[in-house]
């Protein structure tokens, strides 16, 4: 029987609502819902394809393990959980807590029941050595939030639908329909701000898709948007347009930043962003003078050496203007989960409460940066990573110097995966846990609802019943803290409500778990059966969300600092200007080459390129590069080239293109399937190659310790025909045409 069901997109940001026609356990149609109330009929080609995930037969249904001739055989569900626990508790008897590492990829944040069971997993592991993908591409965000605001997720939003000066550095949202700014169909959204007689400007190296909607574009200089925005912020300081009324009813600290913006007048920062200082000035004087304005940066400002300070810059560039906390400025959401909240509950917050044992970089909200993973599990001595778990990612192409790690894993005592698919990491697994398709359980917006550009709640059932034999992944996680003799939650809340909860019996749940949170959020029923507010009945019972309202003014609501004030000059932040200073006094040298990343509609990162329907059609893993420099290196367009760094060498293949700015390449994320292409057929025969293979995991940002993405330094020369592409891998073109 054919029945309809609506559902939240779980494979980016973007969160669109989708229209599911099902028959039995097959999709037969996805269709963008057009009453979602976030999206309202919009949807990009990944989330028309999402079923096709649901149906590759390439997924694992089963726990695999990996004999010794490397290949994988299914075992059951029971042998599976107790080996995995035997093992890990072994390496950690042996060897110490935090021999065990963990690393959870992006799909996580769109999974309400193993956000809850998190902290449960790395109690029962008793672990410091945990990393995310967060900790390649956010933690810069998370860290500035956390100083200015005191909380990391207190993140303020666009306010898209109100402003009249759009300023975005660094990202992309026609492609990504936002990050840190949830807006489906950014395109309409960025016509309506220029309709309404407003502008918008894009400071980035390549004319993006997002650029060419623009009024203006900037081309600047990689890694250089820290001095880029301080220098803004200067023009607002020299020019008198500081709105210090502004400042001090929302924030301490002004006169000591201010003290330090001198070195980045735009006279001084013009050489080294590549942006002349007459431009600087005159953007910094329309962004004072707009009656409504909002600064927006994302990924490539928080993937360069001052991702911090830029992110930092970004804030400081609204705080200065009067627009944070302002209508058309940059807002905080008012969710119905807040997960602000939660985690001052679970004690999950901070920066720099311990650091890594070999390097000594940071942590950021509970994760050490991934670009140490590798070196880890090499280097001897007490601590030393002898096992590792994966959840939902795939390191060795999101980390950078790729190879370094996929060779590191090979050393590992024990490796466990909890995964979909055996991929370009989780081939090195010892077992492979696969959980049920994200389709086969309900879903609610438990972490992107705090950025919507709108005030939105949603609850979406499942498409489908998971296949006899499937676990959730929630599941898999209960049943390892289950064997590792962790607790029913693990999470760190006071002992009275623990208490309170085991004499009531109550059972968790991903379902009573969202249910509590919702309860007692901002809009929720406080248990009142008399109440209109919400539960997860209540939810459910609109099937294309809930339209709680625009963006609120003001910054009280989530600004957890004791004195109530946004803390505009952390100490980190002041400390991190003199190296800064340093390198904007840098010669640029004129034979400069740079490598930046680049979103594309069809890719999620690097696992949905199994899927024909987005892999289809032009070569997308090409190297982007600037007619001038393509001249230099005597490379031709279409042909193969070489790209060198410090950590790699290999060929990929050049379109020439005027959209780049001279002295920059470019090349988009999430492809290198060649080793993978035993389990995963389409990807296999589409391979790419790996950008991360020429990232150096030894240069990181300074506050941070991130992975530096964009802005590495590379050079770029004609391939020897004699020697050819084959070579390099002693296999068949990695860029076939």
């Amino acid at each position: 029987m054919s029945r309809t069901v609506f559902r939240t997109c779980t494979l980016c940001e973007a969160c669109c609502g989708l229209r599911f026609e099902v028959e039995g356990e097959r999709i037969t149609s996805v269709r963008p819902d057009d009453a979602d109330v976030l999206s309202h009929g919009f949807a990009c080609p990944k989330g028309i394809a999402i079923a096709d995930v649901h149906h590759d037969p390439d997924r694992l249904r089963t726990p695999v393990r990996r004999d010794a001739h490397g290949n994988f055989q299914p075992i059951g569900w029971d042998e599976a959980l107790d080996l995995v626990a035997e093992r890990l508790g072994a390496v950690r008897r042996a060897h110490g807590n935090d021999a065990v590492a963990v690393y959870m990829g992006n799909p996580i944040v769109h999974n309400h029941g193993v956000l809850m069971l998190r902290g449960a997993l790395l109690a029962a592991l008793k672990t410091r050595n945990a990393s995310s993908a967060s900790s390649q591409d956010t933690a810069p965000r998370f860290a500035t939030s956390f100083h200015l605001y005191g909380s990391s997720m207190a993140i303020p939003i666009p306010d898209v639908e109100r402003t009249d000066y759009f300023l975005c550095i660094g990202a992309n949202p026609l492609i990504s329909n936002g990050s840190f700014l949830t807006a489906p169909n950014m395109r309409e959204r960025l016509r309506a701000v220029r309709a309404r007689g407003g502008k918008v400007v894009v400071v980035d190296p390549r004319r993006t898709e997002t650029a060419r909607e623009a009024d203006e574009h900037v081309a600047i200089r990689p890694g250089t948007d820290a001095a880029f925005l301080l220098s803004m912020v200067h023009v607002l300081q020299r020019d008198s347009l500081v709105d210090r009324a502004a400042l001090a009813r929302i924030a301490s600290g002004w006169d000591d930043v201010a003290a330090h913006l001198a070195p980045f007048a735009p006279e001084r920062v013009a050489a080294y962003t590549g942006v002349p200082a007459e431009t600087i000035a005159r953007l910094a004087r329309d962004f004072a003078a707009a009656p409504t304005a909002t600064a927006y940066s994302r990924i490539g400002v928080c993937n360069n050496v001052f991702g911090t300070l830029a992110t930092w810059a970004t804030d400081l560039l609204n705080a200065a203007a009067g627009r944070l906390g302002a209508v058309g400025g940059a807002l905080f959401t008012s969710p119905a989960i807040d997960i602000c909240t939660l985690m001052k509950i679970t004690g999950g917050d901070g920066h720099a409460r311990w650091h890594t044992r070999v390097r000594g970089l940071p942590e950021t909200l509970g994760d050490v940066p991934t670009a140490t993973l590798a070196e880890e599990i090499e280097t001897p001595g007490e601590g030393q990573v002898r096992a590792l778990l994966t959840f939902a990612g795939n390191p060795v192409l999101s980390s950078p110097n790729g190879r370094r790690l996929s060779a590191a894993l090979q050393q590992l005592d024990f490796m466990v995966s909890i995964d979909l698919y055996v991929n370009e990491t989780t081939r090195h697994a010892d077992v492979i846990l696969p959980p049920a398709w994200a389709l086969a359980e309900e879903h609610v917006d438990v972490v992107f609802s705090n950025f919507f550009a709108r005030n939105v709640a949603r609850w979406s059932p499942p498409v489908v019943e998971p296949a006899p034999g499937e676990k959730h992944d929630w599941e898999i996680i209960l049943g390892l803290v289950d064997r590792l003799g962790g607790g029913p939650t693990g999470q760190r809340v006071p002992d009275m409500l623990v208490n309170l909860v085991r004499r009531l019996g109550w059972r968790w749940t991903p379902e009573s778990g969202l249910d509590l949170v919702l309860r007692l959020g901002r809009y929720g029923d406080k248990f009142l059966p008399w109440s209109r507010g919400l539960s997860r009945k209540k939810l459910a019972a609109a099937p294309h969300g809930v339209d709680l309202g625009p963006l609120e003014p003001g910054v009280a609501r989530r600004v957890s600092h004791k004195d109530g004030l946004i803390h505009l000059a952390p100490a980190p932040m002041l400390a991190a200007l003199a190296e800064l200073e340093t390198e904007v006094a840098r010669p640029i040298a004129l034979d400069e080459l740079l490598l930046v990343g680049r979103r594309e509609q069809r890719t999620c990162n690097s696992w949905m390129h199994n899927v024909e329907a987005l892999v289809r059609g032009r070569e997308r893993c090409v190297l982007y590069v600037h007619p001038e420099d393509a001249a230099r290196a005597g490379v031709a367009d279409g042909e193969l080239a070489v790209l060198e760094s410090r950590v790699h060498s290999g060929p990929l293949r050049v379109q020439i293109t005027d959209e780049m700015r001279p002295g920059v390449v470019s090349l988009p994320h999430g492809w290198g399937h060649a080793e993978a292409a035993p389990w995963q057929r389409v990807a296999g025969a589409h391979p790419g190659m790996s950008a991360n293979d020429w990232t150096d995991d030894q240069r990181v940002e300074s506050i941070v310790g991130q992975s530096v993405l964009n802005g590495v330094p590379v050079r770029l020369r004609a391939l020897d025909p004699e020697v050819g592409s084959a070579a390099w891998r002693g296999s068949p073109d990695p860029c076939p045409a």
